[in-house]
């Protein structure tokens, strides 16, 4: 069988990144661009500037990841671009690009889930694994629960009613003063702290669902940083940190693990895997570990770096889109508010 070389183009908020996969498996090249930096003094991600440097950075990313990738441009079979969900500016930018590429190459072109995407990131990682699987998908924009039945076919059955994990992360982080992004610093800072030292609420519901509600957590941490803040105002002593950082993250952690490992149970699934930014906490990786392990279930996760916004998952996805003979044509358009599992390319 030929070899499928796959270009991805990922835009969605603000990662510029392009990356040339083989087959679906094998990444000959993965470039990203952050702009991390740029949004730090903002506190979060400003969607005009985010669009404007992709504008800048497109092209340049587009021409290393040809070169890192050592091909040449007419080797390509493929071309797969993030469509939603995102900031519908940037995304923008990312699908005019694949559609010139597509164009000019005279290629196919595959329209990517964002989610779908994440979710394919475990199977550069581990080459063995196929669906069908449970993946929890945590990320700065979504927190869902997903039927992994196949390469192509997805189906949630919990989602946030409110913030996604990784908001609320960003956001209890910005409280305690320690900057964006929230996660990888709370992280950081929940090592030194006491997880068990503030009883900070977890969300449930009673009807069985698997939703999640994280946004009860965040005022709770919030309102008792300013509670803390009145009491010992004029006495000289320090908020304790490192133990509201550890407190929150085990709420955080608590709930997406227990939902997981329920759903993975309600559908007599035996392998559950980690997608998105959250999935890199290292809390949570140990906690799914090991209770996944009490109840007999193998977890599998991407390498921080792909767990961040990256090409590679986005090549991935497309590449077994295109063999399920799955092709957008170029009224392909952004769609920001798209779901996992949505085939359409329009609201």
């Amino acid at each position: 069988m030929k070899d499928i070389i796959i270009v991805g183009i990922e835009t969605s908020c603000d990662e510029t990144s392009v990356a040339v996969v083989k087959n679906g498996r094998e990444i000959l090249s993965n470039i990203i661009s952050s702009q991390v930096d740029i949004h730090q003094e903002y506190g979060g991600v400003v969607p005009e500037i985010a669009s404007r440097k992709h504008v800048e950075l497109i092209i340049p990313v587009i021409d290393k990841a040809i070169k890192e990738a050592g091909i040449a441009i007419n080797q390509v079979d493929v071309i797969g671009v993030t469509y939603g969900p995102g900031l519908v500016g940037t995304l923008l930018v990312g699908i005019s690009a694949a559609k010139a590429l597509a164009f000019a190459l005279d290629k196919p072109l595959v329209g990517v889930n964002h989610i779908e995407g994440h979710i394919a990131a475990n199977y550069l990682e581990h080459k063995e694994l196929e669906p069908p699987f449970i993946c929890l998908v945590a990320s700065g924009g979504h927190s869902h629960i997903v039927v992994v039945e196949s390469y192509v076919d997805f189906k949630i059955i919990g989602r946030t009613r409110d913030d996604a994990a990784g908001e609320a992360f960003d956001k209890v982080a910005r409280a305690i003063g320690l900057g964006y992004p929230g996660g990888p610093l709370i992280d950081k800072m929940a090592r030194r702290g006491r997880k068990d030292a503030i009883i900070f609420p977890r969300t449930y519901f009673n009807d069985g669902s698997l939703d999640f509600s994280f946004s009860g957590l965040k005022t709770a941490v919030i309102n008792y940083i300013n509670q803390q803040d009145q009491y010992r105002e004029g006495k000289g002593e320090s908020l304790p940190l490192e133990d509201i950082a550890a407190s929150f993250q085990q709420a955080v952690v608590d709930m997406l693990v227990n939902n997981t490992l329920e759903a993975a149970k309600r559908q007599n699934m035996k392998r559950i895997a980690l997608a998105g930014g959250v999935a890199s906490n290292s809390m949570l990786r140990e906690e799914i570990m090991r209770l996944a392990k009490e109840n007999g279930m193998e977890v599998y996760y991407p390498r921080p770096l792909l767990c961040t916004d990256n090409a590679a998952m986005i090549a991935c996805a497309a590449y077994y889109a295109y063999l399920d003979g799955i092709v957008s044509d170029f009224s392909l358009n952004a769609v920001p508010g798209l779901k996992a599992g949505e085939k359409g390319e329009m609201p």
